[in-house]
């Protein structure tokens, strides 16, 4: 009875594995908060080339 109860539950483990594999999460990838300060930094920088594109074409 061990040796089927064994068997079993390592191939219960095995396809749990498998499954959670197949369905991904849906939380956001972590960002650290460096790298949010960078990409902040990099936006606002874009921002003001823009504006400085606009005024000097009017």
């Amino acid at each position: 009875m061990n040796r089927k109860k064994k068997i079993k539950s390592t191939l219960l483990a095995k396809q749990k594995k498998a499954n959670a594999k197949l369905h991904k999460s849906n939380k956001p990838k972590y960002i650290s908060k460096a790298e949010r300060a960078k990409m902040a930094a990099e936006s606002e920088q874009a921002k003001s080339v823009e504006q400085v594109d606009q005024e000097s074409n009017t």
